[in-house]
């Protein structure tokens, strides 16, 4: 029922008020208080009464933030003395989605023991529900102004900056708060929160974010920020109008955060560009699965000073253990206070980068023959996440989309066409598989 990143899905379809509700008995066996936030989609506040509706029948108190960043509602579980927290997002997914993630007290979101206990929960539709004498409590509470003071306190600014945030019509607007704060002149772009996403699509790709890279160009701002609908992921726009690729983004914010015989957290689809960055300053990367949830599992291991995504999702463990947009926004803002982000940029290598995704009958029977040829072939394999076969001046992966019926081709080169050969390796191993179906 979870994925990677929560449960998710068109509402009225996977998503729906009764499953919000199922799910808010299945938290409510064992929680006592629950902190609830959402997006603004237009079906997230049907699904934040019906969870609360299950959570208050089971006898637990609800803590309402309203409309929240995703990074507000999980900072607040600690902050409030609750047990759980919970997002009703489908976070950068399109408008017709929606869907609900759930977050432990110290900012982690749920790891795969406990999103699997409230899975078997919901398939039994298991309960504890109270008479009529013990029902929860709904109460409103707002974490915003404690959240961005929270931002303020994270960072030093050398001197204020001219900022554009691209809030995409979500919930980050305490980015703006935040900055606002640190004495920056903010403009905003799409901060009229909107679940139907009319100023852009959620998700703050390249493509999706040009006015914002066009007017940061055309502007003496020093820097563009842009959120996805619930504001955990953040991307960048360096002060020339260059929109700043996430592996870019990633070995930035890891240089600053690691010192000399740390490591930091990334997916096995990263830019061997991080690593290379890194090594100048004795930093290594270790390598998670694709997914936010294992960066922040990795970064609460001993030496590991940061955890990041490339598709913008940041973690710095001594503040939170949820990637946390608006933080991301502020510590570049730091970055760039400093130095220009487009002179820091230079200085990372751009290497060609190939992908390709394959549709499939069976992802799993497929990448189970992949897996078995390339453990024959190849010395340096990883089976953490599909396949990753590392070449020294290269590198794939072959990986099931964890959501659609694909599997997904990545291959990696210092050179280029060292980059095209590596692909065709892949590729190659990959239809060799699909042919013996």
């Amino acid at each position: 029922m979870f994925g990677t990143s929560g449960i998710r899905g068109p509402v009225g379809e996977d998503v729906t008020a009764d499953l919000a509700l199922r799910v808010g008995r299945a938290v409510g066996i064992d929680a006592d208080r629950v902190v609830v936030g959402r997006d603004p989609r237009e079906s997230g506040e049907m699904l934040v009464d019906a969870l609360a509706a299950g959570l208050r029948e089971s006898g637990t108190d609800v803590l309402d933030l309203g409309m929240a960043a995703t990074p507000t509602v999980a900072r607040s579980v600690g902050w409030e003395d609750a047990d759980v927290g919970v997002s009703v997002t489908a976070s950068h997914n399109p408008a017709p989605d929606n869907g609900i993630k759930l977050w432990q007290p110290s900012g982690q979101a749920f790891d795969e023991s406990r999103r699997e206990a409230i899975s078997e929960r919901v398939r039994t539709d298991a309960a504890e529900l109270t008479d009529w004498t013990g029902l929860g409590d709904r109460e409103a509470v707002d974490a915003r102004e404690r959240h961005a003071d929270a931002l303020v306190d994270a960072v030093d600014l050398a001197e204020p900056l001219s900022v554009i945030v691209d809030v995409g019509n979500g919930a980050g607007g305490v980015t703006v708060d935040a900055l606002q704060r640190l004495g920056c002149e903010v403009e905003t772009l799409n901060a009229q929160p909107d679940g139907a996403f009319p100023g852009r699509p959620s998700e703050p790709t390249a493509e999706n974010c040009t006015s914002l890279a066009r007017l940061v160009a055309e502007s003496d701002a020093d820097l563009g920020i842009a959120h996805d609908g619930d504001a955990d992921r953040m991307r960048a726009v360096a002060g020339d109008g260059t929109y700043l690729s996430g592996d870019v983004t990633l070995a930035l914010f890891a240089r600053a955060a690691a010192n000399e015989g740390e490591q930091v957290a990334a997916p096995v689809d990263t830019s061997l560009a991080v690593d290379d960055y890194l090594a100048e300053a004795g930093v290594t990367v270790t390598r998670t699965k694709v997914g936010d949830v294992y960066v922040a599992e990795r970064v609460t291991e001993r030496g590991v000073a940061f955890g990041g995504e490339p598709s913008g999702a940041w973690i710095w463990p001594e503040a939170t253990l949820c990637p946390d947009g608006p933080l991301a926004a502020c510590r570049l803002a730091e970055l760039a206070s400093e130095r220009p982000l487009s002179a820091r940029a230079a200085a990372i290598d751009a290497y060609p980068i190939r992908r390709d995704s394959v549709e499939v009958a069976d992802k799993a029977a497929v990448m189970e023959r992949v897996s078995d040829r390339v453990l024959e072939t190849y010395d340096d394999v990883s089976t953490l996440d599909g396949v990753r076969v590392d070449l020294g001046d290269g590198w794939f992966l072959l990986r099931a989309s964890g959501t659609q019926p694909l599997v997904r081709i990545t291959a990696e080169a210092r050179e280029e066409s060292r980059a095209d050969d590596v692909f065709t390796e892949a590729r190659s191993l990959l239809e060799s598989a699909l042919a013996s179906e």
